[in-house]
């Protein structure tokens, strides 16, 4: 699977389309502890052989890893997840990181846009949602530029593994009716 957009190349991480240079790229992105200090079961220090295990890891039933690529450059810049897909409830989680030399540019937003528009017009969802750790406002700010509601939270419910810090779990939901209604004024 592939989804292209105006910048990006989303590509479905599989054994057909892994170039050499993922390795690298992923390892430079996710390796910064201010990427892997929000996520949940990466270790830091990451290294090359963590970003092969990743890579080759089997693929899960229910879920659809998207590595975001710059197209210009060909250069993986971050990874895009709809996990825990549940067709008869119509429901799937989302969770993404990206390169902090990449952040405040607008790929982030462009990369989750496209993932939403797969998820609400394709998989036919009726529902994402995601968990954010509590002191990562950029990332609920993220979500709710495309209709996301902060709809409770998980008082220190989760460890990054990473930083080894305890955080909350802010838990974000968007319906698919929110979700078109901002992205007209996304798009605008």
């Amino acid at each position: 699977m592939k989804i292209k957009t105006e910048r990006l190349v989303l590509r479905e991480k599989n054994k057909k389309t892994l170039k050499k240079e993922d390795i690298d790229d992923i390892t430079e992105g996710i390796g910064d502890i201010e990427v892997s200090k929000w996520l949940l079961v990466v270790p830091h220090p990451y290294a090359k052989k963590d970003a092969k295990q990743w890579l080759s890891a089997k693929k899960k039933k229910d879920t659809i890893d998207l590595l975001i690529e710059l197209a210009e450059e060909k250069k993986v810049i971050g990874a895009i997840s709809i996990m825990r897909i549940k067709e008869s409830s119509g429901v799937a989680e989302v969770g993404y990181w990206l390169n902090t030399h990449y952040h405040k540019k607008g790929y982030g937003s462009e990369a989750l846009a496209a993932v939403l528009d797969y998820a609400f017009n394709t998989l036919k969802l009726r529902r994402i949602e995601a968990g954010v750790l509590g002191g990562n406002p950029s990332s609920g700010k993220l979500l709710e530029k495309f209709g996301a509601v902060q709809e409770g939270i998980k008082r220190q419910a989760v460890i990054s593994k990473a930083s080894r810090k305890i955080h909350d779990e802010l838990i974000y939901g968007i319906l698919e009716k929110d979700y078109f209604d901002a992205l007209k004024n996304y798009r605008k």
